[in-house]
């Protein structure tokens, strides 16, 4: 079992943590704010650290889930970042979602020290980090995606090496382009339903078996005709997502007008008081018939 140092508690980094825990791993966890890692700890074990610099000063390997480029670049390069004390060999795994940049930057400055550096954004959302049952997409060299496979199998049974550094994080962003238009298409197509005055369960049992199934359907549906939006990854987060795809879009040339478009429909949604809704809220700003 592996030494490791994980950074940041949230409602993704908590959960796969505690699987690192239960699969016996020996864990020193950070996290910005103190008292939930000493609630971490408690319930799982292990040792709380009071920086990411002392939690990864005997550790094989550190694994973060923060929450942007800055907090990244903060819990790794700063005064008291992981990256001033991991030991040449050691392997670190993020599975932040943020721009393909600070991946690169990371993978950079993490060889110049001696480590090796994967970047691992996972798709699932929090119920899938909550049943271990994520799925991420690395970029890296291929020895250090063999390594982090072994201990994120503990948490996702679907790993796939996407390319070279920086890969992973660009895969999240095409598959937060595509949930995008799912969930906007998903949105108008319930209020056209409603428009109908069609039986709603019985218009997703018709469809829902069919080529127009989708995991957002499946999820999202009955709560959203039921204007119920506390069931996953919040707008904000999601209008974070879609800016790095734009941004990253700017620097390879790729056109992406309908994710623009959905960008804008997700600023109506924060507008209406939305910020922390999971992303089936956008279907707030399509009034009914």
């Amino acid at each position: 079992m592996a030494k490791i140092a994980f950074i940041g508690l949230g409602v993704m980094g908590g959960p796969i943590a505690g699987h690192l825990a239960k699969a016996g791993h020996d864990l020193t966890v950070y996290n910005r704010s103190i008292g939930k890692a000493k609630r971490w700890a408690e319930a799982y074990g292990g040792a709380v650290a009071i920086n990411p610099a002392k939690a990864a000063e005997d550790a094989e390997i550190v694994i973060s889930c923060v929450g942007t480029d800055d907090d990244l670049s903060q819990i790794t390069l700063g005064r008291d970042g992981a990256f001033r004390s991991m030991k040449p060999g050691g392997l670190f795994i993020d599975h932040t979602t943020v721009s393909a940049r600070i991946a690169r930057q990371l993978f950079v400055e993490g060889e110049s020290r001696g480590l090796h550096c994967v970047d691992a954004p996972v798709t699932g959302g929090q119920a899938g980090a909550e049943k271990g049952s994520l799925a991420v997409m690395c970029g890296g060299s291929e020895p250090a995606v063999a390594a982090a496979r072994i201990v994120m199998q503990a948490y996702a049974p679907r790993i796939v090496h996407v390319g070279k550094a920086g890969a992973g994080q660009t895969a999240k962003m095409v598959n937060q382009i595509c949930i995008g238009g799912i969930v906007q298409g998903l949105a108008e197509a319930l209020r056209f339903a409603q428009a109908a005055e069609l039986d709603l369960d019985k218009t997703f049992d018709a469809i829902s078996g069919g080529a127009a199934q989708s995991w957002q359907m499946d999820n999202y549906w009955k709560t959203m005709a039921a204007d119920s939006f506390d069931f996953g990854f919040a707008v904000d987060w999601m209008r974070k997502d879609l800016g790095l795809a734009l941004e990253e879009a700017r620097a390879n040339g790729a056109t992406l007008p309908v994710t623009a478009l959905i960008d804008q429909f997700y600023a109506d949604v924060q507008a209406m008081g939305g910020h922390r809704q999971d992303t089936s809220a956008i279907v707030r700003r399509i009034t009914r018939a």
